[in-house]
Order: C-alpha cells, then structure tokens, then sequence
C-alpha cells in the first residue's frame, strides 16, 4: 500500500547539488582516498549532516563520512542500522563538469541529449523506461557521466536522515550513515573502522530499478598473467626470438569467442575478462578479472585461463609465464542467507513504500559484498540508477523519493520488531 507518511522530498535538489562535484577516483593512485577531491563532496555532507544536528557527523582522514542519528525509541535492543553509499564515481568515464538536466513528465520515447546529440537514450536499448512515463527523468548533457551511481544513493540517505530527524514522532532505533570513497576501484571498505561505526546491520543504496533488492552478488578474483619471453636483436632473430607481447596476444586470442565473457553472459553467468595488457618484447603482464556467483565457478574459470596460457606456451618452448590470483570479494548472500530478517524487513519496508519488492542478484560488487564479510550483514537497495558509468546514464526523480520513503520505512520496522 502507498505509504501513509507526508514526505516533503529534498532528494532531487540534493543530487543536483551532489553531482556537479567531481569526485571521480583513480585505480593507478596509492592514497587513501585515491583522489583528494573526493573530500569536496565529504566535506560538504559532514556539514550538512552537522546542520541537521548530527552531532558526530565528520569526514576522516580516508575521505569517509560517519554520522549517527541516536535512538529515539524506549525500547532496548533495538539493532543498529546502518545506510551506506559510496562518493566517487567510476574512471570510466568523465565525472567532470557534469551538467545535469531534467525531462519533466516524460512522456515516452528516445531522450537525445543536448551538448552531445549522438548520445541518445534509447527506449528500445533502456527497457526500464518504459516504467518510467509521467515521471521526471535526470540525465547528463550528454558530455560527462551523470554520478547517480552512487551520489543517487548519497542523496536519498541524507533526505532520509532529514525526514527522520524533522519527524521525532517516527520511532526508530540507532541509525547510522556511512559514506565512502574509492568503491569504484574496489577499495570502498579497506580503510572503514567498523567498531567506529557500530552498527549491527547495513544496507548500500547503490541498486537500479525501484523495488530492486540484491542478496546475492558476484565472487570476484582478479588474475595477473606474467609472461617471460626471450629477446634477441630483430635482425638477428629467426629460431631466437620470442615475443611476450606476441605470446600474450595469442592468449588473448584464444579465450572463449561465445562465452565465459562479458558481452556473451548474463542473470547468473559468470566470466573472464582481460582489463589490461602492457609489456615489451622480453617481458609483458595480462590483468584479467574473474567473475561468478560461486567459488566453485571462479575456480573452474581461473582452471580454464591457465589450460589456455599452457597451450599458448607449447609454441614458445623457451619463455615462461606465472600466473597469479588475488581474492577481491565474496557473494554476499553467503553472510546474509544467514540472516533472514535483515532480507524479510527491507522487502517489507519496499511494500511500505507502495511498490513490489523483487529479489535479485548484482552482476558485480558494492562496498555491501565487502562489509559482510567483514561482519556487518550488508544487501543491496535500489537507488533508481540506471546505465552506470556512461554518458546514457540516468535516474527517476520519483523513483529516488520512493528509496527515500523505503529507508524511513525500514528504520521505523526494524523498531517495530525489535
């Protein structure tokens, strides 16, 4: 049923704000946070949060935000709940002067955007469209990514932390809010002190489609190929020479052409896909990401990677090769299974909201795959993005305001059954 509550939304004007702040992060950087400006946007919400009379609202020194807003409920026990939402966007694509417009009630069809006209929105290519008519749809100018993953999720959380502390008549227990930085490069949660944070559960708002909650989430490994060759004067070089750029190439070549990748997979279809290739004529390195929603199944892809490189090297008698596997994150659904109320609560708080709730799985990972494991039972929520890390990307204004209404509905039920 549509929710009762009388909100008077402040999601939009908050992410109009947000997005103009380039907060892009940088894999190649060291630093924590990776990049400095990130700390713009932090800035900016720990002092907005402060003036909410968020007390502890702070930026850290690793660019995350923390803030809590206290238990306003007689009731002991009552769980912690945290809402989390990352702060860079993705070096994809540009984050920089981004130029957000609005489409009032849209009403169908193809959205060519305005700086660049071959950049269109395509009905046929974007589906979730179709859901969206009479709403008010924000995209870019078509030059720059739009950022609504994740400052989308930033926007609804802070709305939310609004609503709850102008209404102390709505009941819940501790809430806390964390923002990170550095998601986008897989490093959203290496430096979150999690006793500092002190909650008991938590939700990322960084999900699609209105209604969309994610339990379950990729495994992720990364693998690094190392091929040593043998180098020799060119002219000098028949029966001699071979070339790790060549070998790494016919690796390249001889990976899967139907499947096992990116462009050929999806629902619950796992991958190999190579991200970077550098080297010379003596020595060349391969970066792959393994994909899959099972250990089992990112063993059976880092068996089959390796089958290939074998095979490849039978041709180059005299060069050689280490292969090397790094965990990067964990199906989440393996922690959370383990707490069914934390699932059962928010799809309640989804129908609160007047929508129907859909459990689903995230071809990916979010600062929640990590938390779990860390031990802070953490899916997924929708924040309304769509078209990540491109310059198509767009969101709903109402389905932003409906995320919004699902945190203050899940704030008050996680109260309820205490």
């Amino acid at each position: 049923m549509p929710s009762p509550l009388q909100f008077k939304h402040t999601v939009t004007e908050r992410f109009l704000r947000y997005v103009v702040i380039d907060t892009q992060s940088d894999p190649a950087s060291p630093t924590s946070p990776s990049t400095e400006k990130q700390k713009d946007l932090g800035r900016l919400l720990a002092s907005e949060l402060q003036a909410m009379g968020i007390s502890d609202a702070h930026l850290d020194e690793y660019g995350y935000v923390y803030a809590t807003i206290p238990a306003n409920t007689d009731k002991r026990g009552v769980p912690a709940v945290c809402f989390c939402s990352h702060m860079d966007t993705s070096f994809d694509c540009s984050g920089k002067d981004v130029k957000p417009q609005i489409v009032k009630n849209y009403r169908g069809g193809d959205i060519v955007l305005p700086r660049d006209r071959s950049q269109i929105i395509r009905a046929a290519e974007h589906p979730a469209l179709a859901g969206q008519i009479g709403n008010d749809i924000v995209t870019t100018d078509g030059t720059t990514l739009l950022g609504a993953d994740n400052k989308a999720g930033v926007a609804e959380i802070m709305d939310a932390a609004q609503f709850l502390i102008s209404n102390p008549q709505i009941k819940h227990g501790p809430i806390k809010i964390l923002f990170t930085s550095d998601e986008e490069i897989g490093r959203g949660v290496d430096k979150v002190d999690l006793k500092k944070l002190g909650a008991d559960v938590a939700y990322t708002m960084d999900g699609g489609s209105a209604g969309y909650i994610e339990d379950e989430s990729f495994s992720a490994d990364g693998a690094t190929i190392t091929i040593e060759g043998v180098s020799t004067h060119p002219g000098y070089a028949k029966g001699r020479m071979e070339h790790a750029i060549k070998i790494a190439a016919a690796i390249i070549d001889r990976l899967p052409k139907n499947k096992c990748s990116p462009e050929t997979t999806e629902g619950k279809q796992g991958f190999l896909h190579p991200v970077a290739i550098s080297g010379a004529l003596e020595q060349a390195t391969l970066a792959f990401i393994v994909r899959d929603f099972t250990d089992d199944g990112l063993k059976e892809k880092e068996a089959l990677l390796e089958s290939i490189v074998k095979e490849v090297m039978r041709d180059f008698p005299r060069s050689t090769y280490r292969m090397e596997i790094k965990e990067q994150y964990r199906n989440m659904k393996q922690v959370i299974d383990r707490h069914p109320e934390i699932m059962d609560h928010a799809m309640e708080a989804i129908r609160r909201a007047g929508l129907q709730p859909a459990k689903t799985q995230i071809r990916g990972g979010t600062d929640g795959s990590r938390l779990s494991f860390m031990g802070l039972p953490c899916p997924n929520i929708f924040a309304g993005e769509h078209a990540f890390h491109s310059r198509l990307e767009w969101v709903s204004v109402q389905d932003m305001e409906k995320a919004v209404q699902t945190i203050v509905h899940l704030a008050m039920i996680w109260e309820e059954r205490a």
